[in-house]
């Protein structure tokens, strides 16, 4: 029976390792959201839009390729009703 409570001994010390981390991962997390409100609370008080200043960091997140299809897609859609005018074909 001595095994047996040894191992759960050492289940038991991993997951109260696991969960401690995970805590710790947790409240840096918090804080880390915390300070982006603060930056974005800034930006808003000197006047920048905040929506469009998300808008802009999502589509930096994106590699160059994968921007221009988004856009070549979008601009397509919107042409198609009628949002944009159609492009000229040369």
């Amino acid at each position: 029976m001595g095994d047996n409570s040894s191992a759960f001994g050492i289940a038991r010390d991993q997951l109260r390792a696991f969960v401690e981390r995970i805590e710790r991962l947790d409240e840096e997390a918090k804080c880390l959201n915390d300070d982006r409100k603060d930056v974005y609370g800034e930006a808003k008080s000197m006047g920048f839009d905040v929506k469009i200043l998300k808008k802009v960091i999502a589509i930096r997140r994106k590699d160059h390729d994968q921007r221009m299809e988004e856009e070549a897609l979008l601009d397509t859609y919107l042409q198609a009703l009628g949002m944009v005018p159609a492009a000229e074909e040369e």
